[in-house]
């Protein structure tokens, strides 16, 4: 399934003004977008994102998206083609708006806009945000490509692209189902437990009545006063158990607030591990850069020393830091894991209150019998036998029920075990990722080709990078210059297009490339990508956004300038 976008529109959105910028994006295969700086020609990116997910392309905040002139009224509407449906999506900001139309009909409103949105995703598009960027977008400064992604985040690109997410879901579910298993077969043994005391006691309490069948008074009121001390000292056990239970859970009150600590250490070393590869980024650039790839203007010795400097300088703070933070994750995690132990104790002492509260329970009712019978004649005992007989096979009935429960209970759990080891991360989605991964590294290479540049790339299936030279030296993406990157950027984005096609999963007609000729491809670079470009075929329509038009400007079958008129951006065909 395939979604062939047809056009864009917004208003006061950016720096557009209140009427209407709209662009018929599969009017022409390749199209030109040109423009000053600040003239608005990214717009285009930011609108898309933000008509189908909420959010801007670039890291702009929600409230800056309206027009700062007329602070009201914006509106951004997209329509576009999927599964023989026509949908027109529709989001605006003061006032709030969120619609979707299909064939002419509102797509039903009654669930929360999350869960609109979540439609919008799972059951249209079939793509979120990630992917769609990963597939039909390149090129601008806020955007993650690929490489730089974490490895949980390229995992979940691909899995994406292979329309393998369903197991994630399917996992999920199995979880919950899983847990709640756990609990119910946990509440069982509770239960058996409880019945199989009752039986005990039934059955010490039958004994007893069989006993005392033939003895004298004095021997029932012997046994009343054992009873009775015995009742006292399991309420006196009861009462040091109980105190045990409440000093421990004194101790274990600050969980909740150690596990959000946790969680907060956790951010703060993942988003100091980012900052720490941006720094390393950097330094690598000024290092290996002579010039600005955007200005062209020089960059001086003494600015670059002075630069570096302060990024190292940055990162040994970083490093630091991120030192400090391991300590204190360690500490907490010792906290936690002092408290669960706790907590665990404290399970154990319920238990015993438990099991001394039944035999408080029993003896009160053995108590109560003992006392009738001081009153009543020796037969009344002997007619009761048979009625608590039948009550202990009551009891014995019930808890053969509740075991053939836990069985089949533990049954159900061994298969959702099994279950469990398929959807995993390493089971089925490993395995179709397995089958794909060839066909990726051999697309990926096919591109890097195409594209002048001659290395051998690999992605493992941890998706990690192995990138050799001819003379087999092994490189990291890192280590390549800004050029080198993009290409490889590149090279994945048609990959990604090719394999969603292959999979018919997130296949879009749409191409977008935001400056991608302006920065840091050299003159052959540029020729090598157009020659690609121009393979893409006639169900692509390719965007490519540029403020310099000269080498550029006759490559292209139809060209739209973006020019600023009274502080407002508008549109002029070329």
């Amino acid at each position: 399934m395939s979604v062939n976008f047809e056009k864009i529109r917004w208003r006061n959105f950016l720096s557009t003004g209140n009427s209407f910028t709209e662009i018929q994006l599969n009017r022409s295969t390749t199209t030109l977008i040109l423009g000053e700086n600040g003239a608005g020609k990214s717009t285009i990116l930011d609108a898309i994102c933000f008509a189908l997910f909420g959010k801007a392309f670039r890291n702009i905040n929600k409230p800056q998206l309206i027009n700062s002139i007329n602070q009201k009224e914006l509106i951004v509407e997209v329509e576009f083609i999927t599964n023989k449906k026509k949908y027109i999506v529709t989001r605006g900001i003061k006032p709030n708006i969120f619609t979707i139309f299909c064939n002419g009909v509102l797509v039903n409103q009654d669930a929360a806009s999350k869960d609109y949105q979540k439609v919008l995703e799972e059951q249209i598009l079939k793509f979120n945000y990630k992917a769609f960027t990963q597939i039909g977008i390149l090129g601008s400064a806020s955007f993650t490509p690929f490489m730089q992604l974490p490895l949980a985040h390229r995992r979940e690109v691909i899995e994406d692209i292979l329309d393998i997410q369903i197991f994630s879901v399917m996992n999920t579910l199995l979880k919950e189902k899983l847990s709640f298993n756990k609990d119910t077969i946990r509440d069982l043994d509770s239960k058996i437990e409880l019945q199989k005391q009752k039986a005990k006691m039934q059955k010490d309490f039958i004994k007893k009545i069989e006993d005392t069948r033939d003895k004298k008074a004095e021997e029932v009121r012997n046994e009343i006063e054992k009873t009775t001390t015995e009742i006292e000292t399991a309420q006196k056990t009861i009462d040091l158990l109980m105190n045990d239970v409440t000093e421990k859970r004194k101790k274990t009150d600050r969980k909740d607030t150690l596990e959000s600590k946790l969680v907060k250490v956790k951010t703060m070393q993942q988003k100091l591990d980012t900052c720490n590869v941006k720094l390393s980024t950097e330094i690598v650039f000024y290092k290996n850069n002579d010039e600005c790839p955007t200005c062209k203007q020089s960059i001086t010795q003494e600015y670059k020393e002075d630069i570096i400097q302060q990024k190292q300088t940055k990162y040994k703070e970083v490093e630091e830091a991120i030192k400090k933070l391991n300590k204190d994750l360690k500490k907490i995690t010792r906290s936690i894991d002092t408290i669960d132990h706790l907590n665990d104790e404290i399970d154990e002492l319920n238990k015993k209150i438990h099991e001394h509260n039944s035999i408080i329970l029993a003896s009160e009712r053995y108590l109560t019998k003992l006392r009738k019978q001081e009153t009543q004649p020796t037969d009344d005992i002997v007619n009761n036998l048979d009625q608590e007989k039948k009550k202990l096979k009551e009891l014995a009935k019930e808890v053969l029920n509740l075991s053939n429960e836990k069985t089949s209970l533990k049954e159900e759990q061994e298969y959702y075990n099994i279950c469990t080891l398929l959807l995993k991360d390493t089971g089925i989605k490993t395995k179709v990722i397995r089958q794909y991964l060839p066909i990726i590294n051999k697309l990926v290479n096919k591109y890097l080709t195409l594209m002048d540049f001659f290395v051998h790339f690999e992605l493992d299936e941890a998706f990690n990078e192995v990138i050799k030279s001819r003379h087999r030296d092994e490189f990291s993406y890192a280590s390549f210059s800004e050029g080198e990157k993009q290409r490889i950027d590149l090279s994945l984005l048609f990959t990604w297009r090719t394999i969603a096609k292959m999979k018919n999963s997130v296949s879009t007609n749409i191409l977008i490339l935001d400056e991608i000729f302006d920065s840091s491809l050299d003159n052959n670079g540029t020729d090598f990508l157009m020659s690609l470009l121009n393979t893409l075929g006639e169900e692509t329509n390719l965007f490519v956004i540029s403020h310099k038009p000269d080498a550029l400007y006759d490559k292209f079958r139809s060209v739209i300038r973006f020019e600023k008129h009274n502080n407002f951006s508008v549109v002029r065909s070329a």
